[in-house]
C-alpha cells in the first residue's frame, strides 16, 4: 500500500506518514512501560529531578575526557539543545582541576546562511553558545587548544577529516526535535526517487556531514525554543553531522528533558528503536541499528498523551 501523505507538510516525509498502529502503540505507552523497552544495545534511563538529569549529562563529558591522553585522544560530540549541561561541564572541569588539553569536542551542527556557516557573531550561532556557555569558562591552563574544537562549516571536508584523524569519539550526545531528528538529520523532501517511499535506512545511513534543508516543523520548533516564536528569524538550512559520523561514536546518548519534543514524540522513538523499526521518515528511529544507544528521560518531562482541551 502507498504511504500516507504528511498531515504537517505534504511535500515532506515525517512521522505522520507511519502506519496508524505504530502511532497508537506509541501514544499508549506509560513511562514505566518505556523502561521495559530496554534491550541489548538500547538502554532507557530515567531521572526524577532536573538537577540530576543535567548533572548526569555533564558527567558524560567528564567521563569521556578523563580517558584522553596525548597518545590516545578522546572526544565527545555534543548538541546545542539542550544547553543546560554546558556550564556544569565547565564548573566540573575547573573544580576538579581536570586537565583536558588532549581531549576533543565536536559541535554537531550549525546554521547555514548565504552559502556559509553562521559566524560566531550571529545571535543564534551554535559555536557561540558552546564557547560562551562552556569552553570560555574553563580555566586556560586546563582547557584544550582551539585546534581540538571542531565545528561544522561550509568546508565540510575539514570537519569530516577531524573524525578520521585518530581521535576516538566516546559518546555522541543529542536532543530530539519535534520532527524526531538528532542534530539536523531531518526527514527528506517527498520528491524524485523518494516521491512514494522515503529512503531506506541503508541509504540514509550513507549521509555524512552536509548542508540540510530543514523540515518546516524544525523551523517552527527552533523559532519556539530559540527565537521567541519569530519564524522569520530562523534559517531554513543547516549544517549537520551525519549518520556516517554518528556510527563512528562508540555510544549515542539522547537527552529528553521534555522541552524540545512532546510527550508523543518521546514515546514514538523509544518504541521504534526498541522494536528495531528503522524508518527514514523518523530519523531518530535509525539508531535502532546502532550497537550502543541510551535514551535519558527527565521523568516529569515525559508527560501524557491524554487528550486535553486548553
Amino acid at each position: 500500500m502507498p504511504r500516507r501523505v504528511s498531515s504537517i507538510a505534504p511535500d515532506w516525509w515525517d512521522y505522520t506518514t507511519l502506519d496508524a498502529e505504530i502511532i497508537r502503540d506509541a501514544a499508549a505507552l506509560t513511562p514505566q512501560e518505556m523502561l521495559t523497552l530496554s534491550r541489548p544495545g538500547f538502554k532507557v534511563v530515567m531521572y526524577d529531578s532536573i538537577e540530576e538529569f543535567y548533572l548526569a549529562e555533564a558527567l558524560e563529558y567528564i567521563t569521556a575526557w578523563k580517558q584522553s591522553t596525548p597518545d590516545n585522544p578522546v572526544g565527545i560530540c555534543g548538541p546545542i539543545g539542550p544547553t543546560e549541561q554546558l556550564p556544569l561541564v565547565a564548573r566540573l572541569v575547573n573544580d576538579l582541576g581536570l586537565e583536558v588539553r588532549s581531549a576533543h569536542f565536536w559541535g554537531m551542527d550549525e546554521w547555514f546562511l548565504d552559502g556559509r556557516e553562521a559566524p560566531p557573531t550571529h545571535p543564534l550561532s551554535f559555536e557561540k553558545a558552546d564557547r560562551e556557555l562552556c569552553f570560555s569558562r574553563i580555566r586556560k591552563e586546563l582547557v584544550m587548544p582551539d585546534a581540538n574544537l571542531h565545528f561544522p562549516n561550509a568546508n565540510t571536508a575539514a570537519y569530516r577529516k577531524s573524525w578520521n584523524a585518530g581521535v576516538r569519539c566516546a559518546v555522541m550526545q543529542g536532543g530530539q526535535g519535534d520532527v524526531k531528528h538528532w542534530a539536523f538529520n531531518d526527514p527528506p523532501r517527498r520528491t524524485g526517487k523518494f516521491k512514494h517511499r522515503p529512503p531506506s535506512p541503508a541509504e540514509y545511513r550513507k549521509l555524512a556531514t552536509r548542508v540540510v534543508d530543514l523540515h518546516p516543523l524544525t523551523i517552527a520548533q527552533n523559532a519556539r525554543t530559540s527565537g521567541g516564536g519569530n519564524i522569520s528569524l530562523v534559517p531554513t538550512q543547516a549544517l549537520s553531522v551525519g549518520p556516517v559520523e554518528t556510527w563512528q561514536a562508540e555510544r549515542v546518548s539522547i537527552w529528553h528533558a521534555g522541552n524540545h519534543d512532546n510527550p508523543f514524540g518521546q514515546r514514538l522513538t523509544c518504541l521504534m528503536i526498541a522494536r528495531k523499526l528503522a524508518d527514514a521518515a523518523v530519523p531518530m528511529s535509525l539508531l535502532a541499528d546502532h550497537p550502543n544507544v541510551q535514551f535519558n528521560y527527565y521523568r516529569p518531562g515525559i508527560g501524557t498523551c491524554d487528550v486535553e482541551m486548553h
